[in-house]
């Protein structure tokens, strides 16, 4: 194989495949890049860690055609210290990959392209394109939520409905909530029949946090997602990415948030972000290898007092509010609280609270016609 690559470009395409990369593997098939160089002038690169996978497509002058694997670390880090504007790699029967750039060389060894693990079909009956910043949006909403090595493996990743005109997300773990709904223009790609859109399924966390790395913010800029029974499949312009999803079925998160609070605050979100981060100051000092995070909300008549204590020192604050229901005195983990507060997107919020151990929700005071916001977050028993 000899393929001669821009070297910006490569390396710009290089990026994106190495979050597929396995690093704590005895296979070493699944620390590489499957590099197949095809005429006229293509070459398609591959990465795949057995549960996600990227696929780009990348113009290059392919002299001789080839399919073999190379280390994706070594070959970045060589790309990265090379000099010269063209790259060109060649593999030869030996399997010794030599990469030169300007007067440079480099060599390392390869890997036959038939080791290369099997790729999940990427290709669906089942398909439909939207808004990348539309995904992009919702998913940084609830991210945050996603269980991370629960024992609940549904709770390890983001649930996703969607239908005709409508995304709802939710994530979930064992002490806050998150569910976004918002309506979207969708385009139905099914070739099977089905004049309907209506998938459910789960993202795992791993894919969640990479998509989200990925996705454009730009209005205009779609993407074709394909989902299968398995797997689901992002198009996302030249680039392909591929993920297992979480086998099972999700919780009844409608169940579990409470509409029956008694006490409502309504309160400015800057004044409150700013207040816990204030109050982080003090809740994520380390003691003993532990993070000591929790926060008092002391709703009295129109105020908020927040406070927190701690070895480090002591904060304290107030916020004009206005208040519905008896006082309390309630807390919570500050970070999950910070969290939840930012993902609410609008100004002025509403807690709805009804005892020291009750659920607490967050949403936003107006309604916005074709969204909806919600997020919960379980207190914290206080010692002092």
């Amino acid at each position: 194989m000899k393929v001669i690559f821009n070297r910006s470009e490569i390396s710009a395409a290089v990026a994106p495949l190495m979050c597929a990369v396995s690093g704590k593997s005895t296979l070493s098939t699944i620390e590489g890049i499957l590099i197949e160089a095809k005429f006229p002038d293509t070459c398609v690169m591959t990465t795949f860690d057995l549960e996600k996978g990227v696929r780009i497509t990348v113009e290059a002058k392919v002299i001789e055609e080839g399919r073999f694997i190379i280390n994706a670390q070594k070959f970045t880090q060589t790309l990265r210290v090379m000099e010269g504007e063209e790259v060109t790699l060649t593999v030869d029967d030996k399997l010794v990959a030599c990469i030169f750039s300007g007067k440079s060389s480099h060599k390392m060894s390869a890997l036959k392209g038939e080791e290369f693990p099997a790729i999940p079909d990427l290709v669906s009956d089942r398909s439909f394109i939207v808004g990348q910043a539309v995904v992009k949006k919702m998913l940084t909403k609830v991210s945050f939520a996603m269980g991370v090595n629960d024992q609940r493996a549904v709770l390890n990743g983001t649930f996703v409905n969607i239908s005709d005109d409508s995304i709802m997300m939710v994530s979930c773990d064992s002490y806050k909530l998150a569910k976004c709904k918002t309506s979207a223009e969708l385009i139905n790609k099914n070739t099977n029949g089905n004049a309907h859109l209506e998938y459910k399924f789960i993202i795992p966390v791993k894919t969640v946090n990479e998509v989200v790395r990925l996705l454009s913010d730009g209005d205009d800029d779609l993407m074709q997602i394909y989902v299968t029974r398995k797997h689901i499949v992002f198009l996302i312009g030249e680039l392909t990415f591929f993920s297992r999803l979480v086998d099972g079925d999700y919780i009844d998160y409608n169940r579990i948030i409470s509409t029956t609070h008694r006490i409502k605050v309504e309160i400015d979100k800057r004044e409150l972000v700013s207040a816990l981060e204030r109050a982080s100051l003090v809740t994520e000092e380390r003691i003993a290898g532990s993070v000591r995070s929790h926060v008092k909300l002391d709703v009295v008549g129109d105020l908020l007092k927040i406070s927190a204590v701690s070895s480090a020192g002591s904060t304290y604050d107030e916020i004009n509010i206005a208040h519905e229901g008896d006082d309390l005195l309630i807390a919570f983990n500050n970070r999950y609280l910070i969290d939840s507060v930012r993902a609410c997107g609008a100004e002025r919020l509403v807690l709805s609270m009804s005892s020291p151990l009750a659920s607490m929700n967050i949403a936003p005071l107006e309604e916005t016609e074709g969204k909806e916001e919600i997020f919960m977050l379980l207190p914290v028993r206080m010692k002092d």
